[in-house]
């Protein structure tokens, strides 16, 4: 019944969610993925690796739809985000090779997620 219930509501907060609330969720839940297999001593391989991973297409996504030319975003913002994804690529790449470690991945999620949170406030303010 409980799984029902949830269900519903996440139908309901699918509807009524804002593409940033969506958004901030979406980095949330990652990041939140990320930060569970930082301390080496305590993580699965796999759940490491799919981490990395998810985080990566996460941010193939966004640079994939900054490049579509009817993106409204400004361009020193798309700049901006196009730099963070090369970034985030480059970096998944090294900590794959063991040569660079998770918290940096985290600092830009958690950097975006600040942004979408003024966004979101912001939004909410012009509808008051």
């Amino acid at each position: 019944m409980q799984a029902l219930a949830y269900k519903a509501y996440g139908d309901v907060a699918r509807r009524t969610a804002s593409e940033r609330e969506i958004e901030f969720a979406l980095f949330q839940q990652i990041t939140e993925a990320l930060e569970s297999v930082v301390d080496p001593t305590t993580r699965s391989p796999s759940a490491w690796a799919d981490a990395i991973y998810r985080n990566q297409q996460l941010w193939t996504i966004i640079a994939t739809d900054l490049l579509i030319p009817s993106n409204p975003l400004p361009d020193e913002l798309k700049r901006s985000l196009m730099f963070l994804a090369d970034f985030v690529r480059q970096s998944s790449l090294k900590i794959l090779a063991g040569d660079e470690s998770i918290p940096d991945l985290i600092e830009v999620n958690r950097t975006v997620m600040a942004g979408l949170v003024r966004q979101i406030q912001y939004s909410v303010e012009e509808e008051v």
